[in-house]
């Protein structure tokens, strides 16, 4: 079979269960890691994305508690570095045990990512990603009163800050990924969706944003000539009428069913359909690649059977 380039996108559920210490994130990603070796074992170029949902909302919360004169909290652009650094870090960890283990001589590297933004992208009037701790809905207006912040009612569990989500246009670091892809050194990037940036005169600038993970992944399979995206999630595939006497499994797609699917309002928001438009976007661009959602445990199966939602071009 043939070397391809495989850009992989794991989930930040993927690393942090109950447990939010150190030690039980690198034991997760350990287990991580021995799933994502079989793609180097078969000869494949790895590259990794991650998300860092709980990660940053955990670290936004130990922020605002130090919060003071002396050790003033950390805007959620540098917060987002921050766990791009911490997960990159216990990520390469774990895949050079492994690969060592394996007896397999490659690098691992983890990079702090900028992803280039729009500065007018019209997520930044109307945000709606919900970050960090839930408040009171007095304190969250006693904050809006006292900043330039959005806080909105999150399904009645509290207040929650809010920012924009805008789609990444470009990757800053991607030429530097695709070079170290090239030497056969195994990427870990755009964690989080990577850190969001805009061009300015004087250079890039960082904004209080959340980049979707699933869409910064594609942007960057799509820059560096991809020929396959995978998405993970919870399930080994995705389902239509999903939970319903007439559920459907679906298998191998093409982009015109799953938009179809989209009109018929199949996949939850914020779940599922970031997901499925990710791989849309990505096989549009590279007609030649697949796109695949699936999760992690099924690897070998993939692997093997090409098992797990393809989609495909019409």
């Amino acid at each position: 079979m043939a070397k391809r380039k495989v850009v992989v996108a794991l989930g930040g559920n993927a690393i942090l269960s109950d447990d939010a210490s150190a030690q039980a994130q690198q034991h997760a990603l350990k287990e991580t890691a021995k799933y994502l070796v079989q793609f180097i074992e078969q000869g494949d170029e790895l590259i990794i994305s991650h998300g860092n949902g709980p990660q940053v909302g955990n670290l936004l919360i130990q922020q605002a508690a130090a919060d003071s004169e002396k050790t003033p909290a950390m805007p959620l652009d540098t917060c987002v570095a921050m766990t791009e650094g911490s997960i990159g870090y216990w990520l390469q960890n774990e895949m050079g045990s492994i690969l060592k283990e394996k007896g397999i001589d490659k690098d691992v590297v983890s990079l702090v990512t900028q992803v280039i933004v729009a500065e007018d992208d019209p997520s930044f009037n109307n945000p709606s990603k919900p970050v960090g701790p839930f408040f009171t809905e007095e304190e969250a207006n006693q904050q809006m009163a006292a900043g330039n912040v959005t806080f909105k009612e999150d399904a009645g569990r509290g207040w929650r800050k809010v920012v924009a989500s805008p789609k990444p246009l470009s990757i800053k670091e991607a030429r530097v990924i695709e070079s170290l892809v090239e030497q056969g050194v195994v990427t870990i990037s755009v964690g989080g969706g990577g850190i969001p940036v805009v061009e300015t005169k004087t250079g890039l600038e960082g904004r209080e944003a959340v980049i979707d993970k699933d869409f910064a992944s594609e942007k960057l399979a799509e820059i560096i000539n991809a020929d396959l995206l995978i998405v993970l999630t919870g399930v080994d595939n995705v389902y239509v009428n999903y939970q319903k006497p007439d559920q459907k499994k679906l298998e191998q797609v093409t982009v015109s069913e799953m938009k179809q699917y989209i009109k018929e309002d199949q996949f939850a928001p914020g779940s599922m359909l970031p997901k499925v438009q990710a791989c849309i976007e990505f096989v549009e661009a590279r007609p030649e690649g697949k796109a695949i959602i699936t999760s992690l445990e099924n690897i070998e199966n993939l692997l093997a059977n090409e098992a797990g939602t393809i989609v495909v071009a019409d």
